[in-house]
């Protein structure tokens, strides 16, 4: 259990998703997102960050808010076994359903939902409402962030901490300022996620 939070996350071995791609592969993408005042490393760095997997509490009610509402793609479910030590949750030989999802690009930003099912995690209880040390942001871009944010706010579990509202963020490098039209708000199991639109 990471710090203060009652929700693990995990990155779960690469060998439940089948990663075989080694740093010098490059991941194929049509049209890579680009970052104002952000330049590609002048060689390619050792590591790419695959996903973020988070340990839920009821997986239809996960998917219900990170497939129907944010709009990810699921590209794998499964029921795997655990042995509770590589993975430190749950008892050796516990079954796990694991969902991976991803967005725009096949190999990064990935979120992975992992919930025990026989036998099943005891329930931590209510979630913190405030963040702290342990504790875990989900950024998020996304197209339409009013007509997302005001449905993951009907979905049971959702704690709204912001609505959404412009904000302004100096550019990097001297580049222009960042705007974004953002929410805030905790999912089901206490993650909190930023959803946001970038603005011209």
């Amino acid at each position: 259990m990471m710090g203060y939070n009652n929700l693990w996350i995990v990155m779960v071995p690469m060998a439940l998703c089948a990663c075989t791609a080694h740093a010098q592969d490059k991941p194929a993408t049509a049209s890579p997102p680009r970052s104002p005042g952000v330049e590609a490393p002048a060689q390619r760095l050792p590591t790419d960050i695959r996903r973020v997997t988070l340990i839920v509490r009821d997986m239809e009610t996960s998917l219900r808010l990170y497939r129907d509402v944010v709009g990810l793609q699921v590209n794998y479910d499964t029921v795997v076994e655990t042995s509770g030590v590589a993975l430190p949750a749950g008892e050796p030989g516990a079954k796990a359903r694991l969902v991976l999802l991803n967005s725009n690009d096949p190999f990064i930003g990935w979120i992975g939902l992992m919930q025990w099912v026989s036998p099943p995690l005891p329930d931590p209880g209510p979630y913190p409402k405030r963040m702290g040390p342990g504790g875990t942001v989900i950024v998020m871009n996304t197209d339409d962030v009013d007509g997302r944010c005001a449905a993951a706010a009907k979905i049971p579990g959702v704690t709204m901490t912001a609505p959404p509202r412009m904000q302004e963020y100096p550019g990097r490098n001297g580049g222009p300022v960042i705007r974004v039209r953002g929410c805030n708000f905790f999912d089901p199991d206490g993650t909190l996620i930023e959803m946001n639109q970038i603005l011209k």
